[in-house]
């Protein structure tokens, strides 16, 4: 059974302390220069992935699947959120995302879950 989402709400916290603060910081802060840009994109990802996870968690909690979701399962999923909206963020930046490839990206990061999932679900434990 899939862990309750109490368990994921220390990390949740800790990484949306880390992460919304990091970027309040950077935002008020600092110059848009290359290395304040590239801490713009690891602290979202951290922001994003510790708003997401206690979401990610409850979700594998309400539709359980077989074999259920473990802890690792439910972070993975929430770093794959926060990787897809960072994502988001830097095609945004460079003015050339568009909603096709926001729904692309989208298709591929559902599939590489899914076959990680399928590999997961193949491995022989005795």
């Amino acid at each position: 059974m899939t862990p309750p989402v109490r368990t994921f709400l220390p990390a949740a916290f800790v990484l949306c302390l880390i992460g919304w603060g990091g970027l309040i910081y950077l935002v008020f802060f600092t110059v848009p220069t290359v290395g304040p840009r590239w801490l713009f994109f690891f602290l979202g990802v951290l922001a994003i992935t510790g708003t997401a996870l206690p979401a990610v968690a409850f979700l594998n909690r309400r539709f359980p699947t077989v074999p259920p979701a473990t802890p690792g399962m439910v972070i993975r999923e929430a770093i794959w959120v926060g990787l897809y909206l960072t994502t988001l963020a830097w095609l945004q930046l460079g003015r050339v995302l568009n909603l096709a490839l926001a729904f692309l990206l989208a298709v591929g990061f559902i599939a590489i879950e899914i076959l990680v999932r399928l590999r997961e679900r193949s491995q022989w434990k005795p």
